[in-house]
């Protein structure tokens, strides 16, 4: 057996399988280049490290269930000027990943909320975390199936394992009494432990009505607004903008009224908290605040 036969054998029980796929190529090169053996053997396993790390990537992002993959130098800023570029280089720090804050993007269908919720996604995945994408539709939807069938605690806790979970669509289709709980319980189960990023084309004042209750409306707002980031967008559709450019679409039939953006005070802080927080268990019976069992 040659020396590179034995060394192929070696790199394959030791699972290196990037060096053994490219061992010739790299003897050729060292042998032209002459580096030293300190610089070759940085070089072996630089690549074995590229390929793994390139594969995690891969696996991440797959665990994510993204509906797509962008990052934020796809995101055309100059057709959303209401969007203030410091407040996005201050998210792409993902310090509020660290900090269990949540962000909030708030604006009418097509404006970039699920871009940038999904480049925030990709960035916390590049960094070594793990993130979850889903519609709030699906994940109310799933979250409910899991409760008539006795198991919530164990499904909850799909959504409760990433440090980041997005939320997408928010506000498009109204939650019946179980959705609203459910939900309150996630919300309430993930504050302060682990950051949320929600989409929504619905303004806070309106989420009364996603919920069928002002009073666990305030309660989920309080929780996700008390360590969060507002993004509020007030521009086009993206998806309008080369129709209107061909001539396809008046401006006034395509324009949409924005989420009108938040008080300071509320998206900084959140509403006012008052009496003291509702359990964060996840198990049956569910109950929200100002609800109580046989309520309808």
């Amino acid at each position: 057996m040659t020396p590179i036969e034995r060394l192929q054998t070696s790199l394959t029980s030791l699972g290196l399988k990037a060096v053994e796929a490219r061992l010739e190529n790299l003897l050729e090169q060292a042998a032209k280049k002459a580096p030293g053996y300190a610089e070759f053997l940085d070089q072996l396993l630089g690549c074995e490290v590229d390929a793994r790390r390139t594969r995690y990537l891969r696996a991440r992002l797959q665990l994510a269930h993204l509906p797509f993959v962008k990052t934020f130098d796809q995101f055309d800023f100059g057709f959303q000027p209401s969007i203030d570029e410091k407040q996005i280089r201050e998210l792409r720090s993902l310090r509020f990943l660290h900090e269990a804050s949540n962000v909030i993007l708030l604006g009418p269908p097509g404006v970039g909320k699920t871009h940038l919720s999904v480049a925030l996604a990709e960035a916390t995945i590049q960094s070594g975390f793990g993130a979850y994408f889903i519609t709030a539709h699906d994940l109310v939807a799933d979250l409910g199936r899991a409760y008539r069938e006795g198991r919530l605690d164990r499904r909850m806790r799909v959504y409760l394992a990433p440090k980041v979970l997005i939320i997408d669509e928010m506000g498009y289709l109204p939650l019946d009494e179980l959705g609203a709980t459910i939900f309150f319980q996630l919300v309430s189960a993930r504050y302060e432990r682990g950051s949320i990023i929600l989409t929504s084309n619905k303004s806070y004042g309106d989420w009364g009505s996603i919920f069928g209750d002002p009073i666990i409306a305030t309660a989920i707002l309080d929780r996700l607004l008390h360590h969060s980031t507002t993004i509020n967008i007030r521009g086009e559709s993206y998806r309008l903008k080369d129709r209107r450019k061909a001539g396809l679409f008046p401006r006034s039939e395509e324009e949409t009224r924005p989420a009108p953006f938040p008080s300071s005070e509320m998206s900084q802080n959140g509403p006012r908290r008052q009496g003291s927080a509702a359990p964060r268990k996840t198990s049956a019976p569910l109950t929200a605040p100002g609800r109580s069992d046989g309520t309808s």
